[in-house]
């Protein structure tokens, strides 16, 4: 098979947004004097409308609505600040130099998704960004991936997915296409029954899959 084509999911795979948005819900349980439960955040990563109660740990009594203005001010702060995962701009510089087309699927919204691309200079190196709004459902459905295909005018066979979190994988996977899974520190204990391969960085993709000849895997 011609590899032609990559897709990558974008919270905790481009940019480690889970892990600001992680890092935000501990510090106001801590400033709180709360005890926070990772698994709670957890539950949720790479789904989409999920109902959580991510406030558990509060009285009920609490406002729920000021605890998520908290979090969503200083969950923005810190995704803004946080860096381009490892091994991101040299898979990006490879794919360009071999010809392939790149998108974006992702479950966030495009006000969030091409806004952190743009701002770190990379929304013009996609072909695409097909996000939640996009399509009737959100990942693990394949919806997102599907849309991407069609954009990038391939075949599954031809594409790679990129995913960090488990119903990205499944989603990528239930679309056909090849799953290259790279957790990020909130999932790098999780099972990926789906994943074709599966790394720590981008950068070993990279030196594993463009040392070889003429763009093929």
């Amino acid at each position: 098979m011609a590899l032609q084509g990559l897709i990558f999911d974008f919270d905790g795979l481009l940019v480690d947004t889970e892990s600001a948005i992680l890092s935000a819900w501990q510090t106001l349980h801590t400033e709180d004097g709360m005890t926070a439960d990772p698994a709670v955040m957890h539950a949720i990563v790479g789904h989409v409308d999920v109902d959580a109660d991510l406030w558990r740990a509060y009285p009920l009594s609490h406002d729920r609505a000021a605890l998520d203005v908290r979090l969503q001010t200083l969950a923005r702060r810190l995704c803004r600040e946080a860096p381009l995962r490892p091994g991101v701009q040299e898979l990006l510089d490879a794919a360009a130099a071999a010809g392939l087309r790149c998108a974006v699927a992702s479950n966030s919204t495009h006000p969030h998704v091409d806004g952190h691309l743009s701002v770190r200079g990379l929304r013009d190196r996609f072909t695409a960004v097909v996000c939640r709004e996009d399509v009737p459902r959100g990942k693990p459905a394949p919806d997102v991936y599907l849309a991407a295909l069609r954009a990038l005018d391939l075949p599954p066979e031809d594409v790679i997915a990129f995913e960090d979190s488990m119903p990205g994988h499944e989603a990528a996977a239930a679309a056909g296409l090849r799953v290259a899974v790279v957790p990020n520190p909130t999932t790098v204990r999780d099972p990926f029954p789906h994943a074709t391969w599966r790394y720590a960085s981008l950068a070993d993709f990279t030196r594993e899959h463009f040392a070889r000849s003429a763009g093929r895997v």
